[in-house]
C-alpha cells in the first residue's frame, strides 16, 4: 500500500542549465527535480501559515483564481444545470420558508448540515464560472449568516446534539464563509468568525464537541481556527486550537477499548471482533474519509511528526482491512464490517467528495505528491461513476464490482436497508447536497502558490490561472490537455514583462519515462515517479512549456481480495463494458425514508433510474503473467464534441482483451454480484474478445476480476 509517504524534504542531485531558447535572450534556466517542494521561505503574495504554525508546504489560491477548461467546465455547468443548481428548488432542506438558516433568531424546522452542504459546492461553482445569477443566489444564505450573531457570539441555528450544542453543520458553514471571504474579502467574515471562536473557548470542556457526528470531525473546525489565525494572529486562536483537538475523538488512537470505537458495526457470522478494529476510532465511511486526516491538522500546531504520521496509518489502516480494491476508495457501505470486504461492497457518494477534500488538505499541510495522486485516483474513477451523466441523479452506494442498480433493499450484503443503489435525485439528505463540492474544490486545488514565490501545477486538468510569482508580476497560465485520458500538457504563459520563478510540475507515482519541453526544446526527459520537477528561469511572454506523462498499462493483484486483478493505464481504472439498459421510476415512489421535496415541487421532472445489465458482466481476464501489458490492445477514438468523456456513448479510450466467462458467477439473493471468494477456480468457458472502457465512464461495471488458475495473471 503506502510505502515510504513520510520522508523529509530532500533535494535530487540531477541539475543542469540549459540555455534559453526564447528568441533574444539567452537566459539561465535548470530543472530539478524534488521529492518535496522547499518551505524554507514564506510566500509574499498568499497568505501562508503563522508562527508558531508549521510552514505552509503549499498554498491554496483563492477561489476563483483557477478557470476550468475542458471537461472540467462541462461538469460544472452540468452540476448548474442539474441537481446542485435546482436544489434550492425541489429539496424540503433548502427551503426558504421556516429555514433556520435564514431566520433572525435561529429558530426553524430546516436547519441542520443541508443547507451549508450544498452551498459549498453551489457558492464555489458561481465564483469559479463568474456566474452572477449564482452568486446572489449564494448571497442569500451568507447574509442571512452574516447578520445572525448572537451577543455571545454564535450564530446561525440553535442546534442541540441531545443536551450539549450541536458544532457539526456550523463547522460546514465556516467553509462557506471563508470561501466567500476569498472572493469578496468581506470584513464581516473575520468578524463573525473571531467573535464565534471566543464563544467556542468559553464552552466548557464537558459540554464542547459531545456527540456523535461533532466530535469525530472536530478536525473542521480545527482547519477553520487556522485560517482565521493565519489571518488576525490573535493568539486566543491557539488555545482554543488545542480544545478543539483535546476533545476531538482520538484519530491517533490504536488498540483503543472497544467501547470507544462509536460506530454501528457486526461481524460476519457472529463472530468475534478482530483486534485490528480497535485501531480506529470509527470506521464510518464518510467519518473516516473526512476526519482521518486530524491528526495532520493538529500536527501544524504541535509540530510532532508522530502526529502527521497518525493521519497517514489512517489511511493505511482502512485500506489494508477494506481497500484491497481499485478505484481508491474503501468498500465499507455506511460502515465499516469485519467480513465484509469483497469488491461488492462500496462507499458513499459523500465519502468520495469528503476524501478528494482531505487529500487536497494533506497535499497543502504536507506538500506531498502522494495525496495529489490519491485525490486524482478517486476524481478520475470513483466519483464520475457515482452520478449520472447530466448530474440530475446520484446513488447513495457505489463499490468498484456492480451489475445492477435497481429500487430493491440489498442488505445485509451491504450495509444499509433500502433503495441504496438505484441512481436517486433524493439520494439520501447527505450525498444529494453534499456532492457538490466534489468537482468546484479539486478546480481550486489544481494550481497552488510555493513558498518561494512560484506555483505548482499540483494536480492536473484543462484550466487557466491567475496568480503573483516572484517579484509580484502576475501571470497567467493556460493549461491545455485531455489529461487523464491523454498524456501531454500543454502550459502557455502570459505576462506583461519577463519575470524569473520557480514552476513546479507533479510527476506521478505512476509515471515512467515522462518528459520536459520548453519552447519546443527537450530540456528533461526519463522522469519518473520522483515527485516535482522544478523550472527555474526568467519567464517571458509566450512560453511554452509541454509535460508528457507516459501512459503505460499496468495489472494488480490484490492479494487480499482472493487475489483479484484490476487494470490502469496512467491515472484510469478501467472496468468491463456492460451495455446497459435504463429503467425510469417515479422518485416519490422509490425514495429514501429520509427523503424531503419542497412542496409543489414537480418530482416528474427528476425521475429515478434502474440500470440493468444487457450484455454478460462474469468474466475473468487472460491475461500473460509474463508481459501483462502485450494483453491489452487500446483503442483511441475522437474526443467528444460534448467535451464530456465519462459515459459508454462517448469514452475516448477503451481496451480490448480476452476474458473467459464463469458461469457459477451471479448475483446472489441479496441481488448482488456474488462475492469472489465462492468462485471456482477453473473455468471450461472459450477465450473471447472483452471490452475494458475507464471506470468513470461505467455506470455499471466489473473492475476487480476473479482469480482463474487456467487464465494466469502477473504477479504484483
Amino acid at each position: 500500500m503506502v510505502k515510504n509517504l513520510f520522508k523529509s524534504c530532500f533535494l535530487l542531485s540531477l541539475t543542469y542549465g540549459l540555455i534559453s531558447c526564447n528568441p533574444g535572450t539567452t537566459t539561465d534556466q535548470s530543472v530539478n527535480l524534488l521529492d518535496r517542494i522547499p518551505t524554507e521561505n514564506t510566500n509574499q503574495f498568499y497568505i501562508s501559515n503563522r508562527a508558531p504554525l508549521a510552514p505552509s508546504a503549499l498554498i491554496k489560491l483563492p477561489v476563483g483564481s483557477v478557470k476550468p477548461e475542458g471537461f472540467l467546465k462541462e461538469y460544472l455547468i452540468r452540476q448548474k444545470n442539474g441537481l446542485t443548481g435546482n436544489l434550492g428548488e425541489i429539496s424540503a432542506w433548502l427551503q426558504k420558508e421556516n429555514n433556520a438558516w435564514l431566520s433572525k433568531d435561529g429558530t426553524g424546522e430546516w436547519g441542520w448540515e443541508e443547507v451549508p452542504y450544498w452551498l459549498k459546492g453551489y457558492a464555489n461553482i458561481g465564483y469559479i464560472m463568474e456566474d452572477q445569477a449564482m452568486i446572489d443566489e449564494s448571497m442569500i444564505w451568507l447574509e442571512a449568516v452574516l447578520t445572525s450573531q448572537r451577543e455571545n457570539g454564535d450564530f446561525g441555528p440553535k442546534l442541540m446534539d441531545g443536551d450539549y450544542p450541536d458544532f457539526w453543520a456550523k463547522m460546514i458553514m465556516l467553509y462557506c464563509l471563508q470561501s466567500y471571504y476569498e472572493h469578496s474579502q468581506d470584513e464581516r467574515v473575520i468578524t463573525l468568525m473571531t467573535n464565534y471562536f471566543k464563544y467556542e473557548l468559553t464552552v466548557p470542556d464537558e459540554e464542547f464537541l459531545e456527540g456523535y457526528w461533532q466530535r469525530l470531525r472536530g478536525g473542521d473546525n480545527l482547519h477553520s481556527v487556522l485560517w482565521l489565525y493565519n489571518r488576525t494572529g490573535d493568539e486566543f486562536l491557539l488555545e482554543l486550537a488545542e480544545k478543539i483537538h483535546q476533545n476531538t475523538a482520538d484519530w491517533s488512537g490504536r488498540d483503543l477499548p472497544i467501547e470507544q470505537v462509536k460506530n454501528y458495526y457486526e461481524v460476519r457470522d457472529g463472530g468475534e471482533v478482530p483486534d485490528w478494529y480497535r485501531d480506529q476510532v470509527d470506521w464510518h465511511n464518510v467519518n473516516h474519509a473526512q476526519a482521518f486526516r486530524e491528526p495532520a491538522q493538529y500536527y501544524l500546531l504541535s509540530k510532532d511528526e508522530k502526529d502527521l504520521q497518525a493521519t497517514y496509518e489512517n489511511f493505511e489502516i482502512i485500506r489494508e482491512h477494506f481497500g484491497q480494491v481499485p478505484g481508491g476508495m474503501f468498500g465499507s457501505d455506511e460502515n465499516a464490517r469485519p467480513g465484509y470486504a469483497d469488491p461488492r461492497q462500496g462507499v458513499e457518494t459523500c465519502g468520495m467528495v469528503e476524501q478528494m477534500n482531505s487529500d487536497e488538505h494533506l497535499l497543502r499541510i504536507t506538500g506531498d505528491p502522494f495525496w495529489a495522486d490519491h485525490a486524482e485516483e478517486v476524481a478520475f474513477n470513483t466519483y464520475p461513476a457515482a452520478v449520472m451523466p447530466d448530474f440530475k441523479a446520484l446513488h447513495y452506494i457505489t463499490s468498484p464490482n456492480m451489475a445492477l442498480l435497481d429500487a430493491e433493499d440489498h442488505s445485509p450484503g451491504i450495509a444499509n436497508s433500502g433503495p441504496f443503489l438505484m441512481m436517486n435525485p433524493f439520494s439520501s439528505r447527505c450525498c444529494q447536497h453534499n456532492h457538490a463540492q466534489g468537482w468546484p474544490y479539486f478546480i481550486e486545488n489544481l494550481w497552488m502558490a510555493t513558498p518561494d514565490n512560484g506555483v505548482v501545477a499540483a494536480m492536473y486538468g484543462a484550466s487557466k490561472v491567475t496568480v503573483k510569482v516572484g517579484d509580484g508580476t502576475e501571470v497567467n497560465i493556460e493549461e491545455t490537455t485531455h489529461y487523464p485520458f491523454e498524456e501531454e500538457i500543454k502550459f502557455s504563459l502570459s505576462t506583461e514583462k519577463p519575470v524569473e520563478f520557480p514552476l513546479y510540475l507533479r510527476i506521478p507515482a505512476w509515471a515512467k519515462g515522462a518528459s520536459i519541453s520548453i519552447n519546443g526544446e527537450v530540456v528533461k526527459e526519463n522522469i519518473s515517479g520522483i515527485g516535482f520537477a522544478q523550472i527555474s528561469r526568467t519567464w517571458a511572454n509566450g512560453d511554452q512549456v509541454s509535460l508528457t506523462l507516459p501512459m503505460q498499462i499496468q495489472t494488480k493483484i490484490w492479494e487480499k481480495n482472493s487475489n483479484s486483478l484490476s487494470v490502469s493505464r496512467g491515472p484510469l481504472t478501467y472496468s468491463l463494458k456492460i451495455r446497459e439498459k435504463y429503467f425510469k421510476k417515479d422518485s416519490e415512489e422509490t425514495a429514501q425514508w429520509d427523503s424531503k421535496w419542497q412542496k409543489g415541487a414537480d418530482t416528474k421532472k427528476w425521475p429515478s433510474w434502474e440500470i440493468h445489465p444487457v450484455t454478460d458482466w462474469n468474466y475473468s481476464l487472460v491475461v500473460d503473467e509474463n508481459d501483462p501489458a502485450s494483453s491489452f490492445e487500446v483503442m483511441k477514438g475522437h474526443w467528444p464534441k460534448s467535451d464530456f468523456p465519462f459515459s459508454l456513448e462517448e469514452v475516448p479510450i477503451k481496451m480490448v482483451t480476452k476474458a473467459r466467462q464463469i458461469p457459477e458467477w451471479q448475483l446472489d439473493e441479496h441481488g448482488l454480484v456474488g462475492e469472489l471468494k465462492d468462485l471456482p477456480k477453473t473455468s471450461d468457458q472459450p477465450v473471447v474478445d472483452v471490452t475494458l472502457v475507464p471506470m468513470g465512464a461505467a455506470r455499471l461495471r466489473i473492475t476487480a476480476f476473479p482469480h482463474l488458475e487456467n487464465s494466469p495473471k502477473t504477479n504484483e
